[in-house]
């Protein structure tokens, strides 16, 4: 007990922070070296072991009771039950051999009670604050039950809309994913570790598993080293920055080699380069499946692999509970490595507290559904919703007459979205409850039962039904269970009968308003004629419907624009506006649509150039895309100067006007090309936005600023600059679109 007690004689004030002192490092670092030589191979091995129950456990194991007293835990997950939580703590710092406390882990994604948007809807609110508040919300909340650290942010790049976990991504664009990233990590993390309602952050899944072949979850990965460091590493290294505490490997290999043995990118990018001193942990059993990749022969082999590459707990699987020790004595790892990992776990236990504080609070208010929780979860469903497309029907006045009609108009649990286990659906404002509540003159009909019912038995009277109605609101989509992990689809067109429903009530002649709740963009190219309005809600969480109703009714309006390319079929994916171009690139001019080939044609390329003949070479609505219930122009966009050196800033202004009848918001953005460099580059990228409100016939100038640092990127020889060369610069509403001017970024 006496390091113990030392350690709290010299009270860590501030260890915890993202940025901590040097004397203050000093000490910790003396602190985890005295601990260290106090323990055992054994102890040591427990402290890389993460393991866990069902979180529906109605007793606690004697077996793992004694593997926390004989310290053969590090961390658990799952745990849920309080007074397990309470009593496994108690074992592990009274009873276990070091007294070392215990890390509670849970997937808490997109809240714990209170449930925001999944993280694809919050991605489209494009807003920083937003993403903070959603997971601050989560931490408060989870934390008060003895929950320390989550498995989130995912940081994941996802390209093809078909992958199930896009649902759980930030989108496809870089930019936007490191600067929500940050805001993740610092909404669950608190200005300190320490703070009894901070949670540590996970940042996953290191790397590239999004970019899965074929959409398929758990896919291979093959991704080039400038497209690994240019796309695909900023979101993990902007979470990094802000000090995210533990990083989780991905399942999916790279290149051949499974991420959580390839020491390369553990040892070589992320300690190295990325300079990360938290610890690394494995997904779910990803130790022991680098022997179904065919990477490890055996169990063995497999924790020596992910030993030697640097990943420091294991998650469930038990090769490093089998065989460190064993291998050690080998000299195929060496004791000196065992160390090093038990001192990344052990820092973030200190940064956390716990050595301190092992304990929660058990007088502390749970904050469950608090009024300023809600108030957040409702606030970011209305941010994330994307109007796609309105042909001046919405919004609605409280004296029109709604039918409402379609699957996810009263699914509570299907509403709060994927990976919600803690989410509870009796808690869930769906959009019939807010209609109800409301002033409005509505009739509820129900249809289809769920998403994939493809019984079309109610479809005659529900055309009676409607007769009296004066437009339709059909809230359509897919099942929560439907996106996710594991969940990917081939097809991403609306499940069951719901295009066939919508098709019969299009005859009618009623104006229709489409409400889409899904883990994904859904392919709309058979409706999207049939309908009038189009309203992207993603699965909104707990406060969904209240947020439908007031954009419907014009309380509010959607504020959301795409974080992903929205494509017109399956199989144009993957898909995503900063791709590079062909030697052949399509453009309206030269594109030669299948309807358009007379038949019997003599046998031609069709002009040469890339695209489909059937859905041509753009998408259904492009990243960034995202409608308002007022209109907005651009006009004058100046630059500071024609050329620019490598020391040397690019000034841009931009006028927006409001030229609609209601005030409104714009997410203005700022693209960029490098036309020419020593390697391809992309056609467009990301490089900053502002939101901007404005009255009805208001206007108001932009400034936005580019650096030469910004205009870097890694190069076939993994070198990292700016390259001198012609750029051009767009600002406008989306990635398609926008006014353009041209500089010179020249060496002096």
């Amino acid at each position: 007990m006496k390091y113990y007690l030392a350690f709290i004689v010299l009270v860590f004030i501030g260890c915890s922070e993202t940025k901590v002192s040097k004397t203050e490092d000093n000490t910790t670092e003396q602190f985890i070296d005295s601990l260290l030589t106090t323990m055992s191979i054994d102890t040591k091995i427990g402290q890389t072991n993460l393991r866990g129950t069902s979180s529906r456990a109605k007793t606690l194991s004697e077996e793992l009771k004694e593997d926390v007293r004989q310290g053969n835990v590090g961390a658990l997950l799952n745990v849920m039950n309080v007074e397990f939580v309470d009593e496994l703590q108690r074992i592990a710092v009274e009873e276990s051999p070091n007294k070392i406390p215990l890390i509670f882990g849970r997937d808490i994604i997109h809240g714990f009670k209170t449930i925001f948007p999944i993280p694809l809807g919050l991605a489209a609110s494009w807003d920083t604050a937003t993403a903070k508040a959603s997971s601050r919300v989560a931490a408060i909340e989870s934390s008060s039950v003895g929950i320390r650290w989550t498995f989130a942010p995912m940081l994941d790049i996802a390209r093809d809309s078909r992958w199930g976990r896009i649902a759980e991504s930030p989108g496809e664009d870089p930019y936007l994913a490191s600067v929500l990233g940050k805001a993740y990590v610092q909404g669950f993390q608190g200005d300190s570790l320490n703070d009894p309602t901070s949670i540590a952050a996970c940042a996953k899944h290191y790397i590239g598993y999004g970019a899965a072949i074929g959409g398929r979850d758990y896919n291979t990965t093959i991704i080039s080293e400038p497209i690994l460091r240019n796309v695909y590493l900023p979101p993990f290294k902007a979470a990094l920055d802000a000090g995210a505490a533990t990083v989780m490997t991905a399942f999916n290999e790279i290149n051949g080699i499974p991420a959580t043995g390839n020491e390369y990118l553990l040892k070589d990018v992320l300690r190295d380069e990325l300079k990360f001193d938290g610890f690394v942990v494995s997904d779910w059993d990803s130790v022991v499946e680098m022997i179904t990749h065919g990477f490890a022969k055996d169990e063995k082999q497999a924790a020596e692999l992910a030993a030697n590459a640097g990943m420091d707990m294991e998650m469930t699987s038990k090769a490093y509970e089998h065989h460190l020790k064993e291998l050690i004595k080998e000299g195929k790892i060496t004791e000196h490595e065992l160390d090093e990992f038990v001192k990344n776990i052990l820092r973030i236990k200190l940064r956390l507290g716990l050595f301190k504080t092992p304990y929660r609070d058990k007088n502390r208010d749970t904050n469950f559904y608090a009024k300023e929780h809600l108030a957040e979860a409702k606030e970011a469903a209305i941010k994330s919703a994307v109007l796609l497309k309105n042909k001046n029907i919405l919004p609605l006045s409280t004296s029109t007459k709604v039918a409402l009609i379609g699957p996810l108009a009263d699914a509570p649990l299907d509403q709060l979205g994927t990976w919600i286990f803690d989410g509870e659906k009796e808690h869930t404002i769906t959009p019939l409850d807010a209609f109800k509540t409301a002033d409005i003159n509505f009739k509820y009909i129900p249809a289809l039962t769920h998403s994939r019912d493809k019984s079309k038995k109610q479809f005659k009277k529900v055309i009676n039904d409607v007769k009296g109605a004066d437009v339709i609101v059909f809230v359509a989509g897919e099942e929560a269970i439907l996106s996710g992990e594991a969940h990917s689809r081939a097809n991403i067109d609306l499940p069951g009968a719901q295009e066939d429903l919508i098709k019969e009530l299009a005859k009618t002649g009623k104006p229709i308003v489409l409400v889409i709740m899904a883990g994904r963009p859904i392919t709309i190219t058979n409706i999207i004629d049939d309908v009038d309005t189009v309203l992207m809600s993603w699965h909104p969480g707990t406060m969904g419907g209240e947020a439908l109703q007031e954009i419907i009714f014009g309380i509010r309006e959607p504020e959301g624009r795409l974080p992903v390319s929205w494509p017109k079929a399956a199989g144009q994916l993957p898909y995503f506006y900063n791709h590079k171009n062909t030697g052949r690139p399509a453009s309206k001019e030269n594109y030669t649509a299948m309807d358009d080939i007379p038949v019997g044609a003599w046998q031609s390329s069709l002009g040469n150039k890339s695209h489909y003949l059937d859905v041509g070479y753009t998408p259904h609505f492009p990243f960034g895309f995202g409608l308002g219930y007022t209109d907005f122009t651009y006009d004058n966009l100046q630059i500071s100067k024609d050329t620019i050196g490598f020391n040397e800033d690019l000034v841009m202004k931009v006028s927006i006007k409001n030229t609609g009848k209601r005030a409104g918001k714009e997410i203005v953005q700022l693209y960029l090309q490098d036309i020419v460099g020593s390697i391809t580059r992309p056609i467009r990228e990301l490089k900053g936005f502002q939101h901007v409100s404005l009255k009805a016939g208001e206007t108001k100038e932009l400034t936005f600023k580019i650096s030469s640092e910004q205009l870097e990127f890694t190069n076939h020889k993994i070198i990292r600059a700016a390259e001198e060369g012609d750029f051009n610069i767009w600002i406008g509403p989306n990635a398609a679109s926008g006014l353009k001017k041209s500089f010179y970024l020249k060496k002096k």
